[in-house]
């Protein structure tokens, strides 16, 4: 049984750190910003694929353009040619290419279209971005300022100035007692060497005394 409680108190733990970095206001502000990064990879991806159907279509509707005033060339020389054939061919594939023409330049603006479209929405997702960005660093900013305010206020209700003040008064108290101590034994260091002077003295005068009396009974 002890082993079961064990992983289910393992699993509740678990649990409930992810709810806690769910609930985390920066982790949560970071979710949103990936989220956001992959809907710009994608609106960039499509806008790129945007501009190759553009591209696509500018060249064909060059191209068809291009054929049409050829077919009118040519139709107008065989005309002059008295070669109603060849003028009636030309004349033909040039109206086929101008219906293709006037069709590619109506997909051409709808897709042109489409494209500002997808700019103006890529514009918005890139706004919210960097909207995000900033409001991340303030939140950052702000929780830290949080953080550091609840952590001093733990430290002020545990702070017990009494205490700490018969802490310093005891610590200078031993530091007295050390400097009296220090004070007194070179106190009686210095005393000690002046009462040996003393009595060094004494000998000498001792001394001198009877070197006197020895010259003087000599005399």
């Amino acid at each position: 049984m002890s082993i079961f409680k064990r992983i289910r108190d393992i699993a509740t733990a678990d649990f409930h750190e992810a709810l806690d970095r769910l609930e985390d206001p920066v982790s949560m502000l970071k979710q949103h910003m990936r989220e956001l990064e992959q809907q710009l990879r994608k609106a960039h991806g499509a806008l790129a694929n945007q501009f190759y159907i553009e591209k696509k279509y500018q060249s064909i509707i060059n191209e068809t353009r291009n054929l049409v005033e050829k077919r009118s060339r040519q139709a107008e020389l065989a005309f002059e040619k008295e070669n109603d054939d060849i003028a009636r061919l030309a004349i033909e594939d040039k109206l086929v290419n101008e219906a293709k023409l006037n069709a590619c330049r109506e997909q051409y603006q709808l897709i042109k279209s489409q494209t500002d479209l997808l700019c103006g929405q890529i514009d918005k997702l890139s706004a919210a971005y960097e909207e995000l960005q900033t409001r991340k660093l303030a939140l950052i900013s702000r929780l830290n300022v949080a953080k550091a305010t609840a952590d001093i206020g733990k430290a002020a209700a545990s702070f017990n100035p009494e205490f700490t003040v018969q802490g310093f008064n005891k610590a200078e108290n031993q530091a007295l007692r050390l400097e009296a101590k220090a004070e007194a034994s070179q106190y009686g260091l210095v005393k000690s060497n002046s009462i040996d002077h003393v009595h060094l003295n004494d000998h000498v005068e001792a001394e001198l005394s009877k070197m006197k009396e020895r010259k003087s009974v000599t005399v």
